[in-house]
């Protein structure tokens, strides 16, 4: 099976194992695991932030950006397309009480200075106001789109002119840096928080970071243990995460892999895939008379995972663990299965 469903699915490769097996730990929770120490303040060096909370998913880091950002009934501005409100599970509400308004920021992915201060609610007596802007770099649900600095520095400075803070979910934001040619410190140099996933592109089996300002990281361990991620002999798989921050560069043939798929599905009559920023390819086969599902399941039949993404799109994820070779044979045998239930 080659595997396209999503970059999660990448499997740690013998030196990843092999620094599990031999890594240093201690007790998390005491701050005691060498391991995790380290991953931590390479992971905030990176992003240029004054500190980081290793945490064991992207969706418990946001979940803990927000909280800690926010008091309870505030409303929370974000694409209405946005991770945070749409594959979480409602957690902005149940874990944090508070209210979404969403904006919709079609192909700029991120809201517009104008759009942030007209969505914008001031507290008073009656209004519980705006408590945080969030953004995502690359941007999921709208096809792994890079947001040029440029528009998350614009928003972020809007919201901070309203006294509003801004955390981005950057959960591929190293594929944003690769993809636009820019410093991962510099494409957050005007967020607050950051949020960003080891378990992606980057190839680390499990766990994520949450980037900030020492005095908010503290706040975030706090909110970690509340929602029972703390951790004990975490360095066992925080060493593979030392290791996926040295595989940034290496995104760039993600890239070039998912450049040559969506070509190739272009190519197939009644296939529509725009040229992709990143490492996510989005298929529309409505053309093809086909839904999503029946798609999906006619790619599984020949040997291709991929997911549903809407009625007739579909999402393809490259990764580590799929070849420039393994492309052409997607390829193939997606002709093959498209050509059998036409």
């Amino acid at each position: 099976m080659i595997d396209l469903r999503s970059d999660t699915v990448t499997m740690p490769n013998a030196e990843m194992r092999e620094a599990a097996r031999d890594a240093d730990v201690g007790d998390d929770v005491y701050r005691d695991d060498p391991t995790v120490n380290e991953l931590e303040r390479r992971a905030a060096d990176l992003v240029g932030m004054e500190s980081a909370l290793y945490v064991p998913s992207g969706t418990m880091g946001n979940q803990i950006a927000v909280r800690v950002h926010t008091d309870r009934g505030q409303e929370l501005l974000c694409d209405e397309q946005a991770h945070v409100v749409k594959w979480e599970l409602g957690g902005i509400a149940q874990l944090s009480q508070l209210q979404v308004r969403t904006i919709d920021c079609g192909e700029r992915c991120v809201p517009t200075p104008e759009q942030v201060r007209e969505r914008y609610v001031e507290e008073d007596l009656h209004r519980p106001g705006t408590g945080l802007l969030t953004l995502e770099n690359t941007h999921n649900s709208r096809g792994g789109v890079a947001v040029p600095k440029e528009h998350i520095d614009a928003a972020a400075e809007a919201a901070h002119d309203l006294g509003v803070p801004v955390h981005l979910d950057g959960a591929r934001v190293f594929n944003a840096a690769v993809a636009l040619d820019e410093d991962p410190e510099s494409l957050v140099e005007n967020v607050d928080s950051v949020m960003f996933c080891l378990s992606k592109g980057l190839g680390a089996p499990v766990g994520s970071i949450l980037a900030g300002s020492e005095a908010y990281i503290d706040r975030a361990r706090r909110t970690r243990k509340l929602l029972g991620g703390g951790m004990r002999q975490a360095g066992i798989i925080a060493a593979p995460g030392l290791l996926a921050l040295e595989n940034v560069d290496r995104l760039a043939d993600d890239h070039e892999n998912a450049r040559t798929l969506a070509a190739g599905l272009d190519d197939l009559s009644g296939l529509s895939a725009p040229v992709p920023d990143s490492n996510i390819v989005v298929v529309d086969v409505a053309g093809a008379g086909l839904t999503a599902n029946e798609f999906v399941d006619a790619c599984v039949d020949e040997g291709v995972a991929c997911g549903a993404f809407g009625e007739t799109t579909v999402r393809l994820c490259t990764n580590w663990d799929v070849t420039a070779e393994d492309v052409d044979e997607a390829l193939d045998r997606i002709g093959t299965a498209v050509d059998a239930v036409r």
